[in-house]
Order: C-alpha cells, then structure tokens, then sequence
C-alpha cells in the first residue's frame, strides 16, 4: 500500500502532507495562469521582482519590519541563527529539532556553532531546564556565553506536537530580559496557527526572528522566508550568497509561494474544522478511531479493527478518492494529516466512503 502523489487539479483527498502535492504539471499550469495575469516580475539573483514582493507581503503577514528569501529552510534557519549568536558560539536547541537532528551538524561543521540540546526526547523544553542549564554553565573555568535560544514548532519528529504559547512566552520575555537572542523554526508555523487560533504575528512576535517554510504548503518548490527587524535582515542576502544561496532566478518560485500564502490559513482553518467533525462522526464506528495528540497541530493518530483487511479498505478508499498515507507494513495504528484537500467532499460523503469501505473490507471475499 504507498500512498499516490496527485497534482492539485485533482479533487481527492488525501490524508497526507501538509499541503496540497503539486506535481510539475501543476507548477506549470499556474505559473501560466499567474504570468497572464502580469503577476510574475523578473529578479536578479534573488533581488527585487517577485521575490521582494513575497519579501514584503510576509513582512506584513508576520508583523515583521522585513523578511529575507532564502532557498532552503537549512539554509535560513543557519543563517538567522548564525547571525544571531554572533561571536557567542553556543546556542540552545530542542534536541528534537530539525536543526539539531536533519542537517547534518551544519552550524558546527560551517559556522562554528555549538548547539547545545534541550528537552531531549521531547517536542520542547521549558523555562526551568533553559536556566538549569545557563546556572551549569556558570561553574566552569572557561566563560562561554549563550548566543540564542531556538524553538521549533511543531516539531514533526514528535508528531507536530506544538509548544503552549505560554511556554514559549515564558522563555522569550526571560531571553529578552537577558538580551538572548531568540529564533523561532516556524517551518509549519501557519499549521501550528490553524491548530491553536493564534495568529503567526501573535507567535512571530514573540521572537526576534522567525522562519517559515514556502514549498511545505505554500506551493512553491523551494524556499524559505526569514523574518526579522530591519536592522537584522540589512545585508543579508550577501550572507545568502555566501552560503551559495543567492539564486539567479527565483521569480518563478516567489510567485508561486505569494500566491498560495495569501489564503492558505482560511483553508486550513476551515480544514480542520471539516476534519475535526469527520473524525468525530467516524469515532462512533466500532471499526476505527481517530485520536487527537495532545499539544497537536494538523495529525492525528488513526487506529483499525483488527477485522479489517487493510489493502481491501485502503483500496476502496482510493476508488472512492480517498488516499491514506503509504502503510506497507499494513500497521493497524498510523498518523494521518489534516490538510485543504479535505475541503474536496462534504463530512456525510466522507462519512459515508469511510463506513462503507470499513464493512466492506470486513466480509468474506
């Protein structure tokens, strides 16, 4: 059972990703519909164009004075956190993190950078464990400064368990206090916002920085947006060239990313509202049950019957323009993403491909 990748002209739904997939078909049917409406302006190695425009409207999005374009979200978390911390080469990460765990100790390896894992097994750490371990740090005989504190969330490692803002807020006033710069991945930020009714510029506000994925759910390719005061993104883009970032083109991808940005968290909103009330009609069926995880953002924790022939009801499923998530292991018990393709069928007509597909796949052949 693998899951099937589909263009978003398609009206499935697909219980996977964050986004809706796009295949390179769809990348060219909207770049020609974008182009003839004269919304796609030329760059200059990143510079100007599209690009300045997705920079500018991000800004605003995020209540940030001025956001960067960046290829990658390795790249723009490096970057942000780099320029933070400045000459003081030790900074805080949750050990979960994309940063700490996916990116090949780039900090360490390029920059220098000492990340020093918190919360380990954990989606976060919270304000006792930060200043447990800046107290540690004042015993030893050589002085070795914190340069910045990074959160992420959600933190896909850990299921895209969200940090409670409070607890976020806790750490960043106390990172303010101390003039410890602070950095937020908000890869999923928008996710993370739809799950808890807290604006992004609510969250973003708490942080000095803050990056935000473009081709997660955005529907660009590639890319990446950091955000941050003026002062703090003058100049960058010759730090993204540096690095080997400064794209000659990237026009094409920053008006893709402007165009899926100015209405993708009405969508998920409403998304998760639609499937919220799916999983909670399909609970009341002895076959299957959908458990929300705490602290959660857009997954959820599916389980099936054992009576249930997966390949038989995941077929069904597809036949009826429901794809789940690829399941070679025929587990009983998997995660399942809430995303805009929901939106594609009414909750009783899910409802009713659901219960029919979990009868169905319970009788004798």
């Amino acid at each position: 059972m693998s899951a099937k990748f589909i263009g978003n002209e398609n009206e499935d739904i697909l219980f996977y990703g964050d986004g809706t997939p796009i295949n390179n078909k769809s990348y060219l049917k909207r770049l020609s519909s974008l182009a003839e409406s004269s919304q796609i302006e030329e760059d200059n190695y990143s510079l100007g164009g599209s690009v300045a425009e997705l920079e500018t409207f991000m800004s605003t999005l995020l209540g940030k004075e001025e956001s960067v374009f960046m290829p990658t979200g390795t790249l723009a978390n490096h970057i942000a956190i780099r320029k933070l911390a400045g000459i003081r080469k030790r900074v805080f990460v949750p050990e979960q993190s994309h940063i700490y765990q996916d990116s090949g100790d780039t900090l360490q390896n390029l920059s220098g950078i000492n990340l020093v894992p918190l919360g380990v097994g954990r989606p976060y750490f919270n304000l006792d464990e930060l200043t447990e371990s800046l107290e540690k740090a004042k015993i030893r005989r050589v002085e070795n400064p914190l340069g910045a504190v990074v959160i992420e969330s959600p933190v896909r490692r850990s299921q895209g368990r969200i940090m409670p803002f409070d607890e976020m807020k806790e750490i960043t006033d106390f990172c303010r206090e101390k003039k410890i710069g602070t950095h937020l991945d908000g890869a999923r930020l928008f996710l993370m916002s739809a799950a808890t009714g807290i604006s992004p510029k609510k969250y973003a506000q708490l942080f000095d920085t803050v990056y935000v994925s473009l081709w997660k759910y955005f529907g660009a390719p590639f890319g990446a947006i950091i955000a941050g005061s003026q002062e703090f993104c003058r100049g960058m883009h010759h730090e993204r060239r540096m690095f080997g970032g400064g794209l000659p083109s990237a026009s094409l991808a920053a008006a893709l990313a402007l165009d899926g940005s100015k209405n993708f968290l009405q969508k998920q909103i409403k998304a998760m509202e639609v499937g919220r009330n799916l999983f909670k009609k399909l609970n009341t069926n002895k076959l299957i049950s959908i458990i929300e995880i705490p602290n959660g953002s857009n997954i959820f924790e599916m389980r099936v019957s054992p009576e249930v022939d997966m390949d038989r009801f995941y077929s069904y499923l597809s036949a009826q323009g429901i794809q789940m998530p690829a399941n070679t292991n025929q587990s009983k018990n998997f995660l399942i993403n809430i995303n805009p393709t929901v939106l594609n069928k009414s909750v009783s007509k899910m409802e009713n491909i659901f219960s029919s597909g979990l009868e169905q796949s319970c009788q004798p052949n």
